[in-house]
C-alpha cells in the first residue's frame, strides 16, 4: 500500500529509540522527511546518520521536551529547514511510574505539556499543510488501571483526553488527531528489557498476561502510528487505536 507520504514532513519527539525510532524509520522508508528530537547527543547523531540512508531530509535535534521554549524553537527551526510540517507524532514519556511528587511533576511537564507545547507550536504549520495530522502515543496504562497507575498511567489518560478534544476542535480545519495506545513493547535497552533484568517477577507476570505469549515490537507500533498519520487514513480522527495483542479486555462499544 502506498501511504502517500512522499515529500511530506513528519515531526517526531523521542525519535532515537524504541517506538519513536521505528516510527522515524518507517516514515523515511515511505519517502517522508523527518525532524526528530531526543535528549542524548550521541543517540541523535547516530539516528540522524542511520535515517539519512533512506534518502529523505533528516534533521535530529538535542532537546528535552519539558523545556517549553526549546520545543517552540525546535518546531520553528524544523519547519524552516523542511519547508513546513505535515504530521506531528508526540511520543516522549518520562516513564515515571513510582508514585512520588517528583514523578507527578516530571510526568506533567514531559508527557502532557511536552505534547501540548509541541502541538501548539506546530499548529500554524499544520494549518498550511494539505495533509495535516497529529498522533499522540499514549499507553494501555492510560486506558485501564494496571501496575503503572499513578503518574504514568494518569498522564497517559490525560494525553488521550487532550487529543480527543483536539480532534473535535480541529476537524473543521481538516487537521486529524488520533491516539495510538501500545501494549507492552520489548526492545533492547527499553523499559521491559530493564525490568526483565532487574525485576524478573514483574516481567514474568507481564508476560503471563499477554495472550499472544509475547510482547509487541517497536515496528508493530510504528506501523499503526504511520498509518494514522498518513493521508491514506484521511477519515480517521478522534480514535484511540490500541495495539496490544489482546492484553487489555475492555470493549469500546
Amino acid at each position: 500500500m502506498d501511504l502517500q507520504l512522499s515529500g511530506l514532513t513528519a515531526l517526531v519527539t523521542g525519535g532515537t529509540k524504541g517506538i519513536g525510532r521505528a516510527t522515524c524509520e518507517l516514515f523515511a522508508r515511505e519517502g517522508a522527511n523527518v525532524a526528530f528530537c531526543a535528549r542524548s547527543a550521541t543517540d541523535v547523531a547516530e539516528a540522524e546518520a542511520a535515517l539519512s540512508a533512506y534518502g529523505t531530509k533528516i534533521s535530529g535535534t538535542i532537546l528535552d521536551v519539558a523545556d517549553a521554549a526549546g520545543v517552540s524553537a525546535w518546531v520553528d527551526a524544523s519547519a524552516a529547514a523542511m519547508g513546513g510540517i505535515d504530521m506531528v507524532v508526540c511520543n516522549v514519556s518520562a516513564l515515571a511510574i513510582p508514585d512520588t511528587p517528583e514523578n507527578w511533576e516530571i510526568s506533567f511537564r514531559t508527557d502532557l505539556m511536552g505534547s501540548v507545547n509541541t502541538v501548539n507550536a506546530a499548529l500554524p504549520y499544520l494549518r498550511k499543510s494539505s495533509a495535516p495530522s497529529i498522533v499522540s502515543v499514549s499507553s494501555v496504562s492510560g486506558r485501564e488501571a494496571d501496575f503503572a497507575a499513578g503518574p504514568y498511567g494518569t498522564f497517559k489518560t490525560a494525553l488521550a483526553g487532550y487529543t480527543g478534544g483536539l480532534a473535535l476542535q480541529l476537524a473543521p480545519e481538516g487537521i486529524r488527531c488520533n491516539v495510538m495506545s501500545p501494549g507492552n513493547t520489548y526492545f533492547p535497552g527499553g523499559v521491559w528489557a530493564n525490568i526483565e533484568a532487574g525485576n524478573p517477577d514483574l516481567f514474568n507476570m507481564a508476560m503471563g498476561m499477554n495472550p499472544t505469549g509475547r510482547m509487541g515490537k517497536p515496528e508493530e507500533m510504528a506501523t499503526a502510528i504511520v498509518f494514522l498519520s498518513s493521508p491514506v487514513s484521511s477519515f480517521t480522527t478522534g480514535t484511540n487505536l490500541v495495539v496490544d495483542g489482546a492484553l487489555t479486555r475492555g470493549l469500546d462499544l
